[in-house]
């Protein structure tokens, strides 16, 4: 039996509003098994991250946003879920409209995985809360301290 994994770039944003993380859960899956996430996505072919993040957050939550960081990648390991191994490039950014909702339904009626349309909840997480991330969406919550202002 093969454990080889096959590399994919992914990006993983942290968008923040107000020392508030934007974070989903999906509608159709129980919190126990996605857990509470970040948008986050597939670099496409040809597409740098800084606009691989940008392009996720409109497509995931319909927020327009802004590249305020970037706060390196780490590389996160699937198995045995999944024989991938997540290259992940991490974001700061924020909303380019101050004026966004608390709480909203978002979705994909075409995931990029296939099967049927996805719904989801977005709303705004305190950042001390942030640890609960799953899918190692976490990572590199500690090092957005140095990129926000100080209260």
């Amino acid at each position: 039996r093969s454990t080889a994994r096959r590399s994919v770039p992914k990006v993983v944003e942290y968008v923040v509003h107000n020392d508030r993380l934007l974070v989903f859960t999906h509608d159709d899956v129980a919190i126990g098994v996605a857990g509470v996430q970040v948008p986050a996505g597939t670099i496409e072919s040809g597409e740098y991250p800084a606009d691989a993040v940008v392009r996720e957050v409109w497509e995931e939550a319909g927020i327009v946003t802004r590249v305020v960081a970037d706060l390196g990648v780490d590389r996160y390991d699937l198995w045995p879920s999944k024989a991938e191994v997540h290259e992940q490039h991490f974001f700061l950014l924020e909303p380019h409209d101050r004026d966004v909702p608390e709480r909203w339904a978002a979705g994909e009626s075409d995931p990029s995985g296939g099967g049927p349309r996805q719904s989801w909840t977005c709303w705004w997480m305190p950042l001390r809360q942030a640890h609960i991330l799953t899918a190692g969406f976490g990572s590199r919550i500690g090092s957005l301290s140095q990129h926000l202002p100080r209260p």
